[in-house]
């Protein structure tokens, strides 16, 4: 049975991912700060009381992973991510820091942690968004949120460099302005066509495009 690996998996993108994985027949592991009912009835294994920020908690992530998992862990999905805004009338240099621990270096975090108990053959995915675009920036501000999810692009470029002689490939996925509590719900797709979007984009990943930048529609998106 293949496996999967999901942070931020108690709702909005996460959990429909879970859920998507499941109903396909995979072993998930959804990893969270906290569970819901509806997680835990769909995961294989809810591990709760993740911070991805700490590096503790994560290497308690991979210790309770690696008595889980029967065999290799073929998908890691790094979801967990916040969403804040700042502009030059109204900045907090503290709210940009956190965004970068978790946008950012948790990921890397978290990857590095899981990847013993990955083989030949597995997949990263990290949710990104085309708001780390530098040349798809138009309108400014957000400068924790698109500084944080550059860097994450670029760790996830290093990633994909760095794991191909181990056979594992790595993406950077946008999975679209999705209608989650994380924007008010102000989204334009919902939970499910994003998480259907991105599967397609996992499914696709090969060593041959591993390290690209993607929306979950299939385009391919400008570093």
């Amino acid at each position: 049975m293949p496996t999967v690996l999901i942070t931020g998996a108690n709702r909005g993108i996460g959990l429909e991912l879970a859920r998507a994985y499941s109903e396909r027949g995979y072993q998930v592991f959804a990893a969270c700060r906290e569970s819901s009912d509806e997680l835990d009835e769909l995961a294989d294994a809810t591990i709760s009381g993740i911070d991805v920020t700490s590096e503790e908690s994560v290497a308690a992530l991979q210790a309770i992973a690696a008595q889980l998992l029967d065999a290799p862990l073929d998908i890691l999905i790094n979801n967990a991510g916040i969403f804040k805004n700042e502009t030059l009338d109204d900045m907090d240099f503290d709210q940009i820091r956190e965004q970068f621990e978790v946008n950012a270096l948790a990921p890397l975090c978290v990857t590095h942690a899981l990847l013993p108990l990955m083989a030949e053959g597995g997949k990263v995915a990290n949710i990104t968004s085309r708001m780390g675009s530098m040349e798809d920036n138009g309108s400014g501000s957000y400068y924790g949120y698109r500084a944080s999810k550059a860097a994450l692009n670029a760790i996830g470029k290093s990633l994909a460099v760095d794991l191909k002689p181990r056979g594992i490939a790595v993406a950077q996925l946008h999975p679209g302005f999705v209608q989650t509590r994380m924007v008010n719900f102000a989204g334009d797709i919902s939970p499910q066509q994003a998480a259907s979007g991105l599967i397609a984009r996992i499914d696709e990943l090969t060593l041959e495009n591993t390290g690209g930048f993607w929306h979950s529609n299939g385009q391919q998106l400008p570093w």
